[in-house]
């Protein structure tokens, strides 16, 4: 289950709740009980990195790589290096 940040319009406080997507999201702070508590954006807690993705995780042998699929992908290095010289 993912874990969502929280933040109380009416008094400001911050909090985490673990819940599923499907669940209805909570109203009610637990510092004011004001229904005042709206979900905050923030940074997702993984990074996906790579050159592609695979048709299973657990493929053994030759795994073939969805995105790169006999041509070149033509992206190289895409980190800040990459960028041209001025």
């Amino acid at each position: 289950m993912p874990i969502y940040e929280y933040q109380c319009q009416a008094c400001g406080h911050e909090v985490e709740v673990m819940h599923k997507m499907s669940a209805e999201p909570p109203r009610d702070c637990p510092e004011c009980n004001k229904p005042e508590l709206t979900r905050k954006i923030s940074a997702a807690g993984f990074r996906l990195a790579g050159g592609g993705w695979y048709e299973t995780d657990f493929k053994s042998g030759n795994k073939k790589n969805l995105v790169d699929s006999g041509g070149s992908s033509g992206g190289g290095d895409s980190g800040p290096s990459a960028a041209p010289a001025a």
